[in-house]
């Protein structure tokens, strides 16, 4: 194994040979130099792992020693040492983009300490990482198998999540695939769930209902508006759980989660139902009966979410809510470019939303586009790539203007997606939709058990094209694919991020409000 190799640079470099062979003795390869010009030298002729650096030298000072190595090799962790506490010096260091900053007299173990920490961080983090998974596996394990309420699954989805995030951050790969065979599994346990309960939430005497898409506004959104808050709506279209987290370590800057909770997307969960149903504060076929001109059967998503706004007008009609409102739609790059113009609006109005496409059109360039595919292979760099436009978005530039203007946000989204692998063989009719994740159709036929049916749409508040049709959903990472071309859609589609069916990722999805800082 490689040694760790430090350069350790000092005017005094002779009284420090106490400390260089209790380093060497560790297994540590030290080189040594006694001014910044030849630290410099050794730095363009050879790697080092780590550099030890004193502040004071004569000649190049510790600071302008370290501007020269940062030109050279920008990615070396450099630790300072110096015999000044003042505070003016401590920042400049920091400014610098110091690894750490110690005070002498400094003694072997705090060095040791600060190698481990810069050098082999990556290395303890994952060993931590590892293990504290390992212990937590099957407790998580136990609770999948368990009758669970949807609270209990939005814990366990959490839990999963957040040992998704930090073994993404370690280098061990075995555990990256024992947590995806348990999602799998939850996946599988959650599927059973949706079948055995999601039918019986809409009826009269439901108490084990959860939050669900109609409920978003007026149990979310509207009592905070009732109570004196300008509040601005964020809707995120196909936003996971574990995406939210990565931005949330952004928003985190600006903003207190004031309250985070995990709500259940309907079925189909698919932009043209969940989120008409969200506007509108009800279920899709009570929005075909009673604004039959607001809901069209035709199966494209951008024609069949054309009145979001007069839908939500409507609900703010039937609770008799007299807020000024504000909406809009940011549907491509152009209009995300003159975010900060909708400032003043969202000012003079009580309830602003703004509805955000571009995460799902991430999701589709990803499946239409290889440079995409290749820069969102997987999970962790589909997340990557969505923290990547956030923190260069002109809408983070409105929410940092939101927070300086104490305007309180709303942050939520339709529904989520899932990276599918497997194909599953449905024959449908000319006039089945073509969703890779739910189909609705007459006479569908297919052969997995896998597969959630509905022959009865109205039981849960689905429309029926026909009195004979019938919704299907995918579960776990399955897509639907026709026979004819088989192998070359199952191909073509395998490993792309879809919505509409049935999972954690899809149907456990964030409403998080949040309190301007300060």
């Amino acid at each position: 194994m490689k040694k760790t190799k430090i350069l350790w640079t000092d005017d005094e470099i002779d009284l420090l040979r106490a400390h260089i062979i209790f380093l060497q003795e560790k297994g540590f390869e030290v080189v040594t130099a006694n001014n910044g010009t030849d630290a410099i030298e050794l730095v363009r002729k050879d790697f080092f792992d780590i550099i030890f650096l004193d502040e004071n030298m004569p000649g190049l000072s510790g600071l302008q020693t370290l501007n020269e190595i940062k030109t050279i090799d920008p990615n070396v962790p450099v630790v300072m040492i110096t015999k000044s506490e003042e505070e003016d010096i401590m920042d400049e260091a920091i400014g610098s983009k110091m690894a750490d900053y110690l005070i002498k007299p400094v003694n072997p173990n705090q060095i040791l300490l600060t190698i481990k920490k810069n050098v082999d961080q990556r290395r303890l983090v994952t060993q931590r990482t590892t293990s504290a998974y390992q212990s937590e596996f099957g407790k998580i394990g136990m609770q999948i198998s368990d009758r669970l309420s949807f609270d209990e699954w939005s814990e366990v989805y959490k839990k999963l999540v957040f040992w998704e995030l930090e073994l993404s951050t370690s280098e061990d790969s075995a555990m990256d695939e024992v947590l995806k065979m348990q999602k799998s599994e939850a996946n599988n346990s959650f599927t059973r769930y949706i079948r055995n309960s999601y039918q019986s939430w809409f009826g009269k005497n439901s108490v084990d209902r959860p939050l669900l898409s109609p409920d978003i506004f007026r149990k979310k959104i509207f009592p905070q508006v009732d109570s004196g808050n300008k509040v601005f709506v964020l809707v995120i279209d196909n936003l996971r759980y574990d995406q939210y987290r990565v931005l949330a370590t952004v928003l985190n800057n600006y903003y207190h989660i004031e309250e985070e909770d995990l709500y259940c997307s309907i079925l189909p969960t698919a932009t043209m139902y969940a989120r008409n149903a969200m506007f509108a504060g009800l279920m899709p076929t009570e929005i075909e009966k009673l604004y039959p001109e607001f809901w069209d059967d035709d199966d494209n998503e951008g024609y069949k979410n054309r009145f979001e706004k007069d839908l939500l007008q409507k609900q703010l009609l039937r609770l008799g809510k007299n807020y000024k409102l504000f909406f809009e739609k940011i549907t491509n790059v152009k209009g995300d470019k003159k975010m900060s113009d909708y400032l003043g609006s969202i000012l003079q109005s009580d309830l602003s939303v703004m509805v955000f496409n571009f995460v799902d059109m991430i999701s589709h360039a990803r499946t239409e586009m290889d440079m995409i595919k290749e820069l969102a292979s997987d999970e962790s760099a589909y997340r990557s790539l969505t923290l990547s436009w956030f923190n260069h978005s002109s809408l983070l530039d409105l929410l940092k203007l939101l927070a300086e203007n104490k305007v309180k946000v709303v942050l939520t989204t339709d529904h989520g997606s899932i990276r599918v692998d497997n194909a599953q063989k449905v024959i449908g009719d000319r006039e089945t939709n073509t969703n890779l994740r739910y189909k609705i159709g007459r006479n569908l036929n297919y052969k997995s058990k896998a597969i959630y049916d509905v022959k009865n749409p109205a039981s849960i508040y689905l429309p029926s094209r026909n009195v004979s049709s019938t919704y299907i959903f995918a579960t776990n990472t399955d897509f639907f694919a026709y026979p004819n071309n088989y192998n070359h859609y199952a191909q073509y589609y395998r490993n792309t991020f879809q919505h509409g069916g049935i999972s954690l990722e899809e149907m456990i999805i964030p409403v998080v409000t949040m309190m301007p800082k300060g």
